[in-house]
């Protein structure tokens, strides 16, 4: 029966398909888009073959880590455009925000009853592996999870690569078999599955569905969630990414080289999208292969593990893919490989060893948490860097590093910094709580590098870097005015939503 490829989909549990069912039922939990979405696509394959109606449940959580009006809203803003793409399809959309913790218990066993069969998302980070596998130990129908985030299943090998070579080294032999094969732009074009109007009504009243398509800040307001971190003045949702991945490709691809300066406006905006999974990976090579024109026949795998020329396509693209590819697929297969990626004992022993020997070394300043958090150092473009995670969700892709190297360096130990580092990134921006996340955060206390010289106190042989150089290296002046701000309280971001734009 599938098109989708059986390295994607893992049984989640033994249960039987039962074909006498009412329905497939996707529960959408990471890939919350419509399109490009293996997920959706197994879905819609079970429903044809099995002549059954197809019910997507997209539902929000009130009680996950974190859970602020901030990624509250962007979770939102795509429901409402899930809602609209699938209003003409013959799909029942059931959008269920939970009105107080515990309230949406009950509701996925209770759908899966009526189910021939259920498919959701595999995503190896955060709640979800745990919560997916909870589901499945209660389901007395089979689940399915889907692999949909990026274009080498993640589950093909059970290496962990310890570098950015060694991962591209395999990319280089094995990437392009998983090339012939893509996530359906549109799977709805062709589709025959017969219609559902409804489920059955006792369910609905019990969970009423949420009114997405009115304005969303009206379900916000009455959400038991963090409101001090407020909503970013940009959208989430599938139609938002799309605009954002098209600008980035006609207007910012041909500069991307020059990501790492703050005063060229060269990055893709695109990290919030692919961690929601407004966006996914395989559309926005599709749109970056169109541009550029790439071939397969441009590709050289024999090239072990080197960066420059594998793609056969200009410098920039080639550092484009290299991050969209090789970088962010590493750090998913650190986690699907490792379910201890998010602690300090999975860095690697040199950096563990090196950094406990320098742990009690002096430090010229010492900060906590909540100093961190106001943006209340004593230097202005850690500051800057700061504010702009509080007010807009993300940091600059460069000062991101920076960021996290002070954080250690003003810790009172490595394990404590990395404490800090997860709590900012994870509640304050849109594309925490990802692989891609851990990866650069870890990265900044030794993961995926090498021991570096000369050895310095508190680093040790963990890479350095300064503000000093950082300024010497890029214009930073304009980035500092224009983030920088006498004192800035926990959550004092607050953004207007009205006149929503694309990131930067």
């Amino acid at each position: 029966m599938s098109a989708v490829p059986q390295s994607r989909i893992v049984n989640v549990n033994q249960r039987p398909i039962r074909n006498e069912g009412r329905y497939i039922l996707y529960w959408m939990v990471a890939n919350r888009r419509t399109q490009w979405n293996f997920s959706l696509d197994r879905a819609v394959e079970w429903a044809s073959e099995l002549n059954k109606p197809l019910v997507v449940l997209e539902a929000l959580r009130t009680e996950y880590p974190w859970a602020s009006a901030r990624l509250h809203q962007f979770v939102l803003d795509g429901m409402r455009d899930n809602g609209k793409r699938l209003q003409d399809t013959g799909v029942f959309y059931y959008p269920y925000v939970e009105p107080s913790p515990g309230e949406g218990k009950g509701l996925l066993e209770q759908l899966a009853s009526e189910a021939c069969v259920v498919v959701t998302d595999d995503f190896p980070a955060f709640f979800l592996p745990r919560m997916i596998e909870a589901a499945g130990s209660k389901l007395s129908v089979r689940l399915e999870k889907v692999d949909s985030n990026g274009l080498l299943p993640m589950r093909v090998t059970d290496r962990v690569f310890t570098t950015a070579f060694s991962f591209r080294g395999f990319l280089h032999k094995n990437l392009l078999q998983h090339l012939d094969v893509s996530p359906t732009e549109d799977p709805f074009r062709r589709s025959t599955i017969p219609s559902l109007t409804s489920v059955p009504v006792d369910i609905l009243e019990r969970w009423p569905p949420a009114p997405v398509e009115d304005d969303t800040a009206d379900i916000l307001s009455n959400l038991p969630v963090d409101r001090t971190i407020t909503p970013v003045a940009y959208s989430g949702g599938a139609s938002t990414a799309a605009r954002v991945l098209a600008r980035f490709i006609r207007k910012r691809l041909a500069s991307y080289v020059d990501r790492n300066d703050p005063a060229i406006p060269a990055t893709s905006g695109l990290s919030p999208y692919l961690h929601f999974g407004h966006v996914g990976a395989h559309q926005v090579f599709d749109a970056v292969a169109r541009e550029v024109g790439w071939s397969p026949m441009g590709v050289v795998p024999e090239m072990s593990g080197r960066r420059e020329g594998w793609w056969g396509t200009n410098e920039e693209t080639q550092a484009f893919l290299d991050q969209l590819v090789t970088w962010r697929e590493l750090g998913f297969n650190m986690c699907v490989n490792h379910s201890d990626h998010d602690r300090y004992s999975s860095l690697p022993d040199w950096a563990q060893q090196t950094l406990a020997e320098h742990a009690g070394d002096p430090r010229d300043y010492v900060y906590d948490l909540e100093q961190f958090e106001s943006a209340s150092t004593h230097d202005p473009l850690w500051n800057a860097a700061q504010t702009q995670l509080v007010e807009e969700g993300r940091i600059h892709n460069y000062l991101r590093m920076l960021w996290g190297k002070k954080i250690l360096e003003w810790a009172e130990s490595p394990e404590r910094a990395l404490e800090i580092m997860l709590e900012l990134n994870n509640a304050y921006a849109l594309d925490g709580r990802d692989p891609n996340s851990y990866s650069g955060i870890f990265w900044i206390l030794g993961r995926y590098d090498r021991p570096w010289g000369p050895e310095r106190s508190v680093f040790g042989k963990v890479r350095y870097m300064s503000s000093e150089n950082t300024a010497r290296k890029f214009r930073v002046g304009s980035y500092i005015e224009r983030y920088m701000a006498p004192s800035l309280s926990f959550g004092a971001g607050a953004v207007s939503r009205a006149g929503a734009g694309l990131p930067e």
